[in-house]
């Protein structure tokens, strides 16, 4: 299992979330493709310009996580020519990938010029890439920080292990995920982080971040039965109970009678 397969299962409110750095990704390779048309970049002075912009233009594409909405560049010289919504088919899969690993990994320059070079952008400067980058970056961490509003009294929280392969080996990196149970029964993906492991400090500071995110009112925690998360409740949730999760707890019991 790789990281973009854990993704499709417990990214942050995967949808909403995969659908905003999707286009986010988009709009940025229509950008590109405008300045390389116009021979410029928005309000720079030079002779090599050939034409000036002329706003956006809003245009929906379908992904399959739902209709998007994009800000097509208009040039006011000549028809903006984009190969986005025509090679789109051919490289969602990739791009997918691509916002997934984004998430868990931040955006990294390579990212950005394998997504680009899909679209027939090859040659891109490294400072053009390295901004580029950088904005989608912060696009990803405001969402990964966004406001938690409102009290959650239920939490579950469970961890999964894969390898991730880092200078030029294999190493075992820890997916801390937490749902928020509403009073409703709707259920959230509050956070879903990649620690070195699952030991009591990296809950401890998954929690505390889910609190200075907004996260209160916690009643009740449900996980299996791993010490470090309990430890973790006691100093983080104050006056919360904590309970093992049927899964955990038939495993346990089934152990027990064999």
């Amino acid at each position: 299992m790789n990281i973009s397969d854990i993704a499709d299962d417990y990214l942050i409110d995967r949808k909403e979330g995969m659908k905003k750095l999707t286009a986010g990704f988009l709009n940025e390779v229509m950008q590109l493709e405008a300045e390389n048309q116009i021979q410029a970049r928005p309000y720079e002075r030079t002779g090599k310009r050939r034409a000036h912009r002329n706003g956006t233009r809003s245009r929906k594409l379908k992904t399959i996580y739902g209709e998007i909405e994009l800000d097509k560049p208009q040039i006011r010289e000549f028809p903006f020519e984009t190969a986005v919504f025509e090679r789109f088919s051919r490289v969602e899969d990739s791009l997918r990938v691509a916002v997934a690993e984004s998430y868990f990994e931040g955006v990294s320059t390579r990212k950005v010029e394998k997504v680009f070079s899909k679209f027939g952008l090859k040659n891109i400067s490294a400072s053009e890439v390295s901004r580029i980058a950088k904005k989608l970056d912060k696009l990803v961490k405001d969402f990964l920080n966004r406001p938690i509003e409102g009290s959650i009294p239920y939490i579950f929280v469970d961890a999964s292990y894969f390898k991730v392969r880092t200078d030029g080996r294999y190493v075992n990196k820890a997916l801390l995920v937490v749902v928020a149970i509403h009073d409703d029964g709707y259920r959230e993906i509050l956070s879903a982080t990649v620690d070195d492991s699952e030991d009591e400090s990296c809950w401890e500071n998954c929690f505390e971040s889910l609190k200075a995110r907004g996260l209160k009112g916690v009643k009740l925690v449900i996980s299996d039965a791993h010490k470090g998360i309990q430890a973790a409740v006691q100093k983080s949730f104050l006056g919360a109970s904590w309970q093992m999760c049927n899964v955990s707890l038939y495993a346990c019991c089934a152990q027990e009678h064999t």
